[in-house]
């Protein structure tokens, strides 16, 4: 991939000059092909010039993410582990000890102990001081009901106050709604920049791609492109990830799965009186709130101790273990009288636990079930995107991957703007590459290519909106350089 502009390094200056205020004239059997080029490397130029710093400040906090995962491991370990005893307390109990030490709030989900030596979640909504979007996790000791501290959590995958506080700084900058535009501009034109990129270096010779004995600005490319070939398939990927829950984009994505029958599968959560079940409200767990990609908790939940009629949350784990649901779980105690719990799998690593069933707290029975298995396709591989994007599909590897891919996106941007630099050969720098060549296109293939910019303009605002700006002003400065004679096409050799 190149983040800016290719052009020969053998090429004569006077070329260049003597094509300056000549009318774009291609010589005869100038093929297509050399003409798209042209239009792809202007394209990928200024893309790459002025996009980059926004792929930057994206790759650094991504690195920043990346890591954060097991830095929250070691910051948070006095929470999140405990010695193994030798039998755990009931479910029930545990939250009675987290709601001794903490009565403010309400439960508003319960995470069971995942493993040995982990503690038991029990989430608090509505406290003092802590946001809406937030819950205070109360961490329990599931052998002796110790409380081993509370701390603010946020999303699916329970991100306490370090990775939380990452999260948000590469999502939206702490700028919230509007700092969220930066990262949808970002993933809007990556995966633009990275065919570019891949274009024009496999249309490159051979021999001009080779590292090894090239020197000055020849050897950046050689550098620029290698890296930019081996990670474009990854770069490719983040795009379209990241593009599925953001702002605009994610909000025609959404639509476009709904119209085809792919949204995720939802369990129902209400109950009559006499146990029966009606409706699919509990939608299916996928909020695609920021990089957790799911809220994943109904944070209106009532009490989750024992009352009356309640079985209570022992039986409703027995319940839910019957059907399968094997560690780890989240359990939502209901919203209201009508209200079942909803009990959901919440393993993001490979092989996916995303199971889920309601049970009436009147009975203890399963009244509703949603299998991760039975997902539409899309609804498996928006899952299965989501949790890549974020690290969690395939653990420290995974982390490791995103480590390396964001590294690479910092170095192709550095190498970048390096090469503008050099293309300026001392005295002009940042030399742009010349206009016209778009005009050595032959229509029947730039009409068809401008109605597929179009439509993708149209689905990816971002992506769009900015790409018509930039040619509205080019033809602007064209038209203003041609009146004063000062016009520079491009190149028809």
């Amino acid at each position: 991939m190149s983040l800016t502009s290719e052009t020969s390094d053998t090429s004569e200056p006077r070329l260049a000059e003597e094509s300056r205020h000549a009318p774009p004239s291609p010589p005869a059997g100038r093929s297509t092909w050399a003409s798209l080029r042209r239009l792809v490397l202007r394209l990928h130029f200024y893309a790459g010039v002025f996009v980059a710093p926004f792929l930057f400040v994206a790759a650094v906090t991504g690195l920043l993410y990346a890591g954060s995962f097991q830095a929250e491991k070691i910051v948070y370990a006095h929470e999140l582990n405990v010695p193994v005893g030798k039998s755990e307390l009931p479910i029930a109990d545990q939250v009675a000890a987290a709601r001794k030490a903490h009565p403010e709030g309400d439960v508003s989900a319960v995470r069971p102990s995942p493993e040995a030596g982990s503690t038991t979640r029990v989430m608090l909504s509505g406290v003092a001081g802590v946001d809406a979007d937030y819950t205070l996790a109360v961490f329990v000791n599931p052998y002796n009901g110790e409380v081993r501290g509370a701390l603010e959590q946020y999303g699916s995958t329970g991100a306490l106050p370090l990775r939380t506080w990452i999260d948000e700084l590469h999502r939206d900058l702490h700028l919230g709604q509007v700092g969220r535009l930066y990262s949808e501009f970002a993933a809007s034109w990556m995966w633009v920049i990275a065919g570019g990129g891949l274009v024009l270096w496999f249309s490159r010779r051979r021999s001009r791609r080779a590292i090894r004995g090239a020197t000055g600005r020849r050897r950046t490319l050689s550098l620029h492109g290698s890296v930019g070939v081996w990670a474009a398939l990854g770069l490719f990927f983040l795009s379209v990830t990241g593009l599925t829950w953001s702002t605009y984009a994610g909000a025609n994505i959404t639509d476009l799965r709904a119209a085809l029958g792919q949204t995720t599968p939802t369990v129902s959560a209400t109950v009559t009186p006499g146990g029966e079940h009606a409706g699919h409200d509990m939608a299916g767990m996928e909020g695609m709130e920021g990089m957790e990609g799911m809220e994943g908790m109904d944070k209106g939940g009532a009490g989750a101790e024992k009352g009356g009629g309640d079985v209570g949350l022992n039986a409703v784990l027995k319940a839910a273990r019957a059907e399968g649901l094997s560690n780890p779980v989240e359990i939502v105690p209901p919203a209201d009288s009508s209200s079942a719990y909803v009990v959901q799998q919440i393993q993001r690593s490979w092989p996916e636990k995303q199971d889920v069933v309601a049970v009436d707290p009147a009975s203890g029975e399963v009244t509703d079930e949603v299998r991760f298995a039975d997902y539409p396709v899309l609804a498996k591989l928006s899952r299965w995107g989501i949790d890549l994007h974020t690290g969690n599909l395939f653990g420290l590897v995974n982390q490791i991957a995103l480590a390396a891919l964001a590294l690479a996106v910092a170095l192709l941007i550095v190498w970048g703007y390096r090469m503008w630099w050099q293309r300026g050969r001392g005295s002009a720098f940042g030399r742009p590459v010349p206009r016209g060549a778009w005009q050595h296109v032959p229509p029947y293939v730039l009409v068809p290519l401008m109605v597929v910019i179009a439509l993708l303009g149209y689905f990816v605002p971002l992506l769009g909106i900015p790409l018509a700006v930039f040619m509205l002003c080019d033809i602007t400065l064209g038209e203003i350089a041609y009146r004063r004679g000062k016009r520079t096409y491009a190149p028809t050799t």
